[in-house]
């Protein structure tokens, strides 16, 4: 199998296990474990593999590690003002994830695409659901979709969104 279509296999892989996670999430406002940690080690074996690698392994472990520990830091200052969780630890192994696969630069915009998403996606949860604003929101699905939308063009925010607004 020539270098293309193994990428374009695997590339297809990653797109399939992220639209099922943003499913799962949003119909049950979970992430398992049992996809997103295998997910992870994935990331990061797949970037030890010279031919088939979308970043270094450097790069990769230190996405992973900066994708779940941003989260987890967000969490835990949410959590010292509001005594309560405000995001799941599923988004933060999720965004991990996307860390070990894309390395740890894909992460602002990852980070930038999802947030925006999910702004968008709950005011209309909010109108929808008539302005309960207590109600718990998904956010796996927009980091899933912030995943794609990376994974197929890495550099839409560098070099179209953001000289467009600067």
């Amino acid at each position: 199998m020539d270098h293309t279509t193994s990428l374009w296999i695997i590339q297809s892989i990653l797109i399939l296990a992220l639209l099922y996670l943003a499913y799962v999430d949003w119909r049950s406002f979970r992430l398992p474990n049992a996809i997103t940690l295998p997910l992870i080690f994935l990331g990061i074996t797949i970037n030890l593999v010279p031919d088939l690698r979308f970043v270094s392994a450097s790069s990769a472990i230190l996405g992973a590690a900066l994708g779940y520990g941003s989260l987890w830091l967000l969490n835990a200052g949410y959590r010292l003002l509001k005594h309560r969780n405000g995001i799941g630890m599923g988004d933060a192994k999720l965004l991990a994830a996307l860390g070990a696969w894309l390395g740890w630069g894909a992460l602002p915009s990852i980070l930038l695409i999802a947030s925006i998403a999910g702004l968008l996606g709950g005011i209309a949860w909010l109108l929808l659901h008539r302005h309960r604003l207590h109600q718990a929101f998904p956010f796996g699905p927009f980091l899933a979709f912030a995943g794609i939308i990376e994974l197929l063009w890495p550099q839409l925010i560098p070099t179209t969104i953001l000289p467009r607004l600067i």
